[in-house]
């Protein structure tokens, strides 16, 4: 898929949330919300196997981005999905900011910026660095 951005977890899903809040804490990262996609499935009588959204952002980092093109918004605040995949591996994704930028034509050092910030972090949470 273009601009998206996956990576295998060394830890569970809960070790992988808890990895990732934690990181954007470190780094004073606004979580503005995590989703549980398979909680929302099991109320709704369905089975779903962990997946997890974490909505994070930071209106230093975004609003630039915006500023270039303001459509981007509709991919902002930047989102992180951590699942487990049906070979039970952990997994979590993120759209490149990059992309986002040219999808909205945009472009620029602040998607260059934000697409090193988020191989970082994907890397130190994920366990990978």
């Amino acid at each position: 898929m273009d601009g998206f951005i996956a990576r295998e977890s060394a830890y569970d899903v809960p070790a992988t949330l808890q990895r990732l809040k934690a990181a954007l804490n470190a780094k004073a990262i606004t979580v503005f919300s995590v989703i549980d996609h398979a909680e929302g499935a099991a109320q709704a009588g369905l089975s779903l196997r962990p997946t997890v959204l974490v909505i994070f952002g930071n209106p230093k980092s975004g609003t630039p981005l915006m500023q270039a093109s303001q459509t981007a918004a509709i991919d902002l605040p930047l989102k992180i999905l951590i699942w487990e995949d049906e070979a039970g591996k952990t997994r979590l994704a993120y759209n490149d900011p990059a992309w986002i930028a040219a999808r909205h034509g945009a472009g620029g050092s602040v998607a260059s910026a934000l697409s090193a910030m988020l191989a970082r972090l994907a890397g130190e949470v994920s366990g990978e660095n």
